[in-house]
């Protein structure tokens, strides 16, 4: 046998290895897809102390978007955070991590609930709580679909606004939500400049109710 001949022979042999690798990749490929938007969520979720950015937020009723505003956020887990509405109209919701304070600069009324009932199965929870999702969620992967990779979170109580919310993570960060409430109603909520574990002032946090505030606790 040559030389020639065994250099071919392992040529052939390579190739068919090659084939073989191939065909598991195929096979295995869609679980891997599975898993991947599920796993882009719980890693932002474990990894993300803390994020910043700007969103807009569309309510759409009977396929026709009617409402749209926009605004800012920043958090700090486990549930630290404010989200603050910029246009059309001044709203903000603000918590220290023990209470939730809504804010409408408008009618210069706060309203004050206990955060642990507030966030829950919320899709705050899903951004700002801590990382253990599937304790509030039941989490199905939905596929690819523009540019995001999807993932439906259904809440696992059943006395929530929402009665189902996608998330759509790309590059391991959210990009976009879309929530469902019980009335057939969609919010699509898109972020913009996501920045991820930015440094956070703790005292931030703390709210200091407007001077002359009409005061509601809930």
């Amino acid at each position: 046998m040559t030389h020639c001949q065994i250099r071919t022979e392992s040529e052939t042999t390579m190739k068919l290895f090659s084939k073989l690798i191939a065909i598991c990749l195929l096979l295995v490929a869609p679980l891997w897809a599975s898993a991947s938007s599920i796993g882009q969520l719980k890693g932002f979720s474990s990894t993300a102390r803390s994020a910043s950015g700007t969103f807009t937020q569309t309510l759409i009723r009977s396929g026709h978007a009617t409402k749209t505003s926009s605004g800012s956020f920043v958090f700090s887990r486990p549930g630290k955070f404010i989200w603050k509405y910029h246009s059309p109209y001044v709203q903000t919701l603000q918590s220290d991590g023990v209470s939730l304070y809504i804010y409408d600069k408008d009618l210069n009324q706060v309203t004050i609930k206990r955060l642990g009932a507030a966030l829950g199965s919320s899709p705050a929870a899903i951004l700002f709580g801590s990382n253990n999702l599937e304790r509030n969620f039941k989490l199905r992967d939905l596929g690819p679909n523009d540019g995001c990779e999807w993932v439906e979170a259904v809440p696992r109580l059943r006395d929530t606004q929402f009665s189902r919310i996608n998330i759509g993570m790309q590059n391991g960060m959210p990009r976009a939500m879309e929530l469902y409430d019980a009335m057939g109603n969609k919010t699509v909520v898109n972020f913009t400049g996501f920045k991820k574990n930015p440094p956070v002032n703790a005292g931030a946090f703390r709210f200091a109710i407007p001077k002359g505030a009409d005061v509601f606790r809930r």
